[in-house]
Formats: structure tokens, C-alpha cells, sequence
């Protein structure tokens, strides 16, 4: 039998719903946790993620160490049916950005490895 104090914390939800983080809230954990003021701590999330916006436009792949990876693949085109009328409509060949978890997120997410220590 395991000793409860060794194990992780996990994170049990009261609903289905999952609570969501947004770039204001990301900004505001900046501007806390290391101390830059609010323009900066704004700025900076907006920028990290202009930047991988514009490298997923460009056709390039983003991989983030210990995060994950976002890809773009390429979807053929296939036949595909209006669910309303049961007519038969051609879906065009289309690009697609995926992510997939490191499995190191997934480790924490499924609360199989201790969360990392944090800087403050």
C-alpha cells in the first residue's frame, strides 16, 4: 500500500467543464510571478504567440522542449455529406495545425510525475 503523503496532488474537477487560462491571466501571472510591469508582461505573451502564429504560417513546425509540439499536416480532400439535406459536398485539400503533448505534460497533466518546482 502506498504512503498517502508520497503521492501527487491530484486535481479532481467538480464538473465536466474545464476551467480555461487566457492571455490576460497569463499576462497578470507574469507581471506576478517575475515582476515585470503589466505593459511588459502583455507585450511579451502577445509576442510569444505572434511568434508561433507567424512560424505555423510559414509552413514551419514549433517544437517546445517539455511542452509539445504543434505540427501542420495536410489533409487530402475527401467526399463528405450535408448532414441536413444527405447531399454529397467535395472538402477541399486544407492544412491543419495539431498539437501534440510531450510526455512530460502528460505525465503532470495525468498527475503521474510531481510538479515542477517553481521558481519564486
Amino acid at each position: 500500500m502506498k504512503d498517502a503523503s508520497t503521492e501527487p496532488e491530484r486535481l479532481i474537477l467538480p464538473t465536466l467543464e474545464t476551467p480555461t487560462l487566457t492571455k490576460a491571466e497569463m499576462a497578470e501571472m507574469l507581471f506576478d510571478r517575475i515582476g515585470l510591469n503589466k505593459r511588459e508582461s502583455k507585450d511579451m505573451v502577445e509576442a510569444f504567440f505572434e511568434i508561433v502564429h507567424d512560424t505555423l504560417v510559414e509552413g514551419r513546425d514549433v517544437k517546445l522542449s517539455g511542452f509539445g509540439n504543434f505540427n501542420l499536416r495536410r489533409k487530402a480532400p475527401r467526399p463528405g455529406r450535408n448532414p441536413r439535406t444527405g447531399e454529397s459536398i467535395p472538402i477541399k485539400a486544407r492544412n491543419v495545425a495539431t498539437f501534440h503533448a510531450s510526455h512530460k505534460l502528460k505525465a503532470l497533466v495525468q498527475g503521474d510525475a510531481p510538479p515542477p518546482e517553481d521558481n519564486e
